[in-house]
């Protein structure tokens, strides 16, 4: 019945076009009514009276002809998705990858990057509208940017990355934002409370790391001829081609978390790596950072080691 499988299969995929070729439609027919009602408020003396006037008459004759879905809001949307997207040329690529609700979602965003930042990922790594959701929420774009900033702990962050990939300043944000793990900010919780949190949101966390995350164990057991040593987190990064290894500390950091990191690093190195993968890289994950620990510690000399804070809310935006 292989026939019946490749009848099914033409047929979705022709719907998946079908799809794709509407949304993309409907997407430059927003984008068009907005620049029809820019071009129209720019012939009215009173701006602001006649823009309002016009919203309105559209809003009232969409809905009249068209049915639900044109309030004054939504063409409003129109109106600003025009002014933002102004050059059509360089976002209509975007227009069959995304739908309308991903553009509604940056019209809030008021960094032109970080709009374009949002849009490109979006679509590159097909980015559901909660997941879209929750990287402008959490401040994905300005918590990225904050590790490239040449200054401290994050510009030495910006540099050891380089060494392994041209592109791997996304692999570590500091901080690490972990909302989605519910744990209430006053409660004294554990190491292994933590740990079991993020196990359980696995696919959250993957997603809160970056791009090409794997997971490949929970307490990992290193054995050497005289001890046995369990590591909290084990992640392969595709991209950076290495393994990644993170310790959670439910502390400020201080210098034997870091001494610990350091020598676990090593002995993966030394004992799991692959002579094809890159140099193992450690990530100390605890609630407070100092600059101080960092600039004069093994920190500062290891291009191995990351120390990043993570909240469990999502930290104010700094102005």
């Amino acid at each position: 019945m292989n026939y019946i499988l490749e009848i099914k299969t033409i047929l979705a995929q022709a719907r998946q076009k079908a799809y794709t070729a509407i949304n993309s439609a409907m997407v430059e027919a927003y984008w068009m009514i907005g620049k029809r009602i820019v071009e129209e408020e720019q012939g009215g003396e009173d701006r602001a009276t006649y823009g309002k006037q016009i919203i309105q008459n559209v809003s009232a004759e969409l809905t009249k002809e068209f049915g639900k879905g044109f309030t004054e809001r939504n063409i409003r949307n129109f109106r600003q998705f025009y002014i933002l997207f102004q050059e059509v040329s360089i976002w209509k690529t975007l227009f069959s990858k995304l739908q309308w609700s991903h553009f509604q979602r940056v019209l809030k965003v008021s960094d032109e990057k970080a709009r374009t930042y949002y849009l490109n990922e979006a679509a590159a790594n097909n980015w559901s509208i909660r997941t879209l959701d929750r990287n402008i929420s959490t401040l994905y774009y300005q918590r990225l940017l904050s590790s490239q900033v040449k200054d401290d702990v994050e510009n030495e962050m910006q540099e050891k990355t380089k060494d392994f990939q041209n592109d791997a300043f996304e692999f570590i944000k500091n901080p690490a934002v972990l909302e989605f793990l519910n744990l209430p900010v006053s409660y004294s919780y554990t190491e292994v409370e933590l740990e079991k949190a993020l196990i359980d949101n696995l696919q959250k966390f993957i997603l809160e790391l970056g791009k090409g995350f794997a997971f490949v164990e929970r307490q990992q057991l290193v054995r050497t001829e005289t001890s046995d040593f369990y590591i909290d987190l084990v992640f392969y990064n595709y991209i950076l081609k290495c393994f990644v290894i993170l310790e959670l500390k439910t502390n400020k950091i201080n210098h034997q978390d870091i001494g610990q990191l350091d020598m676990y690093v090593r002995m993966y190195d030394d004992l799991k790596k692959q002579a094809s993968d890159n140099p193992t890289i450690g990530i100390l994950l605890c609630t407070e950072t100092d600059k101080t620990i960092a600039k004069y510690s093994v920190l500062a000399e290891n291009k191995q080691l990351f120390s990043t804070k993570f909240y469990l809310t999502c930290p104010q935006k700094q102005n």
